[in-house]
């Protein structure tokens, strides 16, 4: 059977389908040893070898999930010239997964891990527009004039963000809910209206929350928990 071949290096759980469009671009993947840089390929997933640098990929046979409440001082991606302290490093599984999105290394909090990349897609696709819930400590003065401005949209540098929920949880902590991803989006919120972010914590994602999981640890997710995820 003929398929994308995003999707199929989506399936052996290497990336997304979009991130696996930046392997094809940069010139990482080979079929049957020819490299392409065709976005549209298509493969027999029967027949043709794949190779991502330089390393044949396979379809996995069992789909996991897994749950990180991630420290600060860690990067989200799986590799990186810098030999910086990467969250893959905390899962100590003799698994292939790779991150749902992304926590920038000074925001900790609730991260997905799968190696299912039609879940992971479906995740980050904008039209499904799964809410994601931080928590937002700061030492700037919280007026409800700023509240406002959050939650019906600020121009983040030539995007304007669609409504977001916020509520104040004390003198000094905003609960900020999105349901868009754009990058480090919630501290360019915050700037915008002068609310100085001195922690983030991203606690929940669609229906999913951290609960009691410490930082640093993780947990393999249930089908159940997935399935309650995919039908927000």
């Amino acid at each position: 059977m003929l398929i994308r071949l995003n999707k199929y290096i989506a399936e052996c759980g290497i990336c997304s389908r979009r991130n696996a469009d930046c392997l094809i671009k940069e010139g990482r993947v080979k079929i049957n040893e020819i490299l392409t840089y065709n976005l549209g390929q298509r493969i027999d997933d029967k027949k043709d070898i794949v190779k991502v640098d330089n390393t044949i990929v396979k379809k996995v046979e069992k789909k996991v999930y897994i749950m990180l409440n991630k420290p600060i001082g860690y990067i989200t991606t799986n590799k990186e010239q810098f030999n910086r302290k990467s969250t893959k490093d905390l899962i100590n599984e003799d698994l292939r997964v790779f991150p749902i999105g992304r926590l920038d290394k000074d925001t900790e909090g609730l991260l997905l891990f799968t190696n299912d990349g039609d879940f992971a897609n479906y995740m980050m696709h904008p039209r499904h527009t799964v809410e994601k819930t931080y928590i937002v400590t700061t030492d700037s003065n919280i007026t409800s004039k700023k509240i406002e401005k959050l939650k019906n949209g600020v121009d983040i540098g030539g995007y304007i963000t669609k409504e977001a929920k916020v509520r104040m949880l004390s003198k000094n902590q905003l609960e900020i809910v999105i349901s868009e991803g754009k990058n480090r989006q919630v501290r360019k919120m915050c700037r915008v209206v002068n609310i100085n972010v001195k922690k983030l914590k991203r606690t929940r994602i669609g229906n999913l929350e951290l609960g009691k999981l410490k930082v640093g640890e993780y947990k393999l997710l249930s089908y159940k928990d997935i399935k309650k995820l995919r039908n927000i």
